[in-house]
């Protein structure tokens, strides 16, 4: 689709079109997680439908009373009654919410934190359950191949660069470089597949069958795992270390075990959270014993591995099934649904398009290490909103029983509609110079 073909031809079978595509069921998934939330009720806007009606209602009143006190107060009842309807004008109300928000987005993209919409901020000082995706997130998303084994795999070297070259997965990366080290040539295949979660398989000229993959792709084609193949892949996963098996339709031919360095940061980003009592999950589709060694070292306690792309989404929703308001973490398209079925979506910048175009928030620097950060921007960004809003009521609540004047008959006191003017002209300066002291709070 949009792809234009300059040279030579390109043999194709349509097996699904339009809403049959994988591409258009993660579309529709997307979709419906997102449509699924409902949308956010600013506090401001409940008290706005309020405020109005009843400023005016007092503003009446306050004429009423006054001009009921006989004819030479009628005067006096009209300039208070202005006095109240200049004083209580709404600005403060209207700007605490959005000052506070700009200034709060703008900072956050100081520190490369994009933030797609307001609520999202807003949201995610709320939560407190945050699920990390592995690959790509928690490690640099740029394994290696450190080890191999298995006699045959050099023989059908060519065949293992043709698979990986068509996937776009980090590991597929890691086996593309060991093949070209070694100076392979890709053979040439009949057809090839793309199986999220599990692998790529596809058929060569001569209409064998090959794939590489975990193992469950290797159960699923009915491929056997030899018991020294299978020794070895334990003592590779001990190590933390990934395994991608490869084989043909009977057996595995052999293994690479792959390390993908956990983040420099990650720890450091695991305890932060953890002080600001929010807890990590890790969901990952690497196989368990992998997924609780990269736990441990991050001090990660409740961990599920070996998932499928649904699966993330599928523990999300029990998560906040249980009450908990859940923000999820990921860079690849197999995290997309996940992050469209959170309360709060974190993408990385370095991950793919439809990830950042999923989630509310990126981290654009690819620092997990900003998730913290964006969490505390967070909570200051609410607590500016609440003291913009305590600020805003308070000029209210002393200003306009000032302006209906009962202080007059105490002390002869009467604010003026120049004066009360003044004081609202002073509530809106107040909140936007508290908003922009988030420019300057240490996060």
């Amino acid at each position: 689709a949009g792809t234009l073909n300059g040279l030579g031809s390109i043999r194709l079978r349509t097996i699904s079109v339009g809403e049959q595509t994988g591409l258009a069921r993660i579309i529709r998934s997307v979709r419906e997680a997102q449509g699924s939330k409902a949308p956010v009720q600013r506090l401001v806007d409940k008290i706005s439908r309020v405020f109005v009606p009843a400023v005016i209602v007092i503003a009446l009143i306050t004429f009423v009373v006054w001009a009921a006190q006989g004819a030479d107060y009628v005067a006096l009842g009209v300039l208070c009654a202005v006095s109240v309807l200049v004083i209580a004008c709404p600005r403060a109300l209207g700007l605490a919410t959005p000052t506070a928000i700009m200034v709060g987005i703008g900072r956050g993209a100081k520190n490369g934190i994009l933030v797609k919409d307001a609520s999202a901020l807003e949201a995610l000082s709320k939560v407190d359950t945050v699920c990390f995706d592995k690959t790509g997130t928690l490690t640099y998303g740029k394994p290696k191949v450190i080890l191999e084994t298995g006699g045959k795999l050099l023989d059908y070297i060519g065949i293992w660069l043709a698979l990986e070259q068509k996937s776009e997965h980090p590991l597929a990366k890691a086996i593309v470089d060991w093949c070209e080290a070694k100076s392979a040539i890709p053979e040439v295949l009949s057809s090839f597949e793309y199986l999220p979660g599990l692998g790529v398989k596809g058929i060569d000229i001569n209409g064998q069958l090959f794939w590489m993959g975990n193992r469950a792709l290797a159960d699923s084609i009915g491929a056997k795992i030899p018991d020294e193949i299978a020794i070895w892949e334990e003592d590779a996963l001990s190590r933390g270390s990934g395994v991608i098996f490869a084989g043909n339709a009977e057996t595995a031919l052999g293994a690479f075990e792959l390390a993908d360095p956990v983040r420099g940061d990650a720890k450091e980003t695991v305890s932060r959270l953890t002080k600001m009592g929010v807890s990590s999950v890790l969901l990952t589709g690497d196989r368990s014993a992998t997924a609780r060694y990269v736990a441990s070292r991050l001090g990660i306690r409740d961990v599920r591995a070996e998932l499928r792309p649904g699966d993330k989404s599928r523990i999300i929703k029990e998560l906040k099934s249980a009450g908990k308001v859940v923000a999820m973490v990921g860079d690849g398209i197999n995290d997309s649904v996940a992050l469209a079925e959170s309360d709060v979506s974190v993408a990385m910048g370095t991950g793919s398009e439809i990830a950042i175009e999923t989630a509310r928030l990126t981290l654009a620097k690819g620092d997990i290490s900003d998730l913290p950060t964006a969490v505390s921007l967070s909570a200051s960004t609410r607590r500016v909103i609440k003291e913009n809003l305590f600020w805003a009521f308070i000029y209210n609540v002393i200003g306009i029983p000032v302006a209906a004047g009962v202080l007059y008959p105490l002390d002869g006191f009467l604010l003026t509609p120049v004066i009360a003017s003044a004081a609202m002209a002073l509530s809106s300066v107040t909140v936007v110079c508290n908003s922009l002291r988030l420019r300057s709070l240490k996060l």
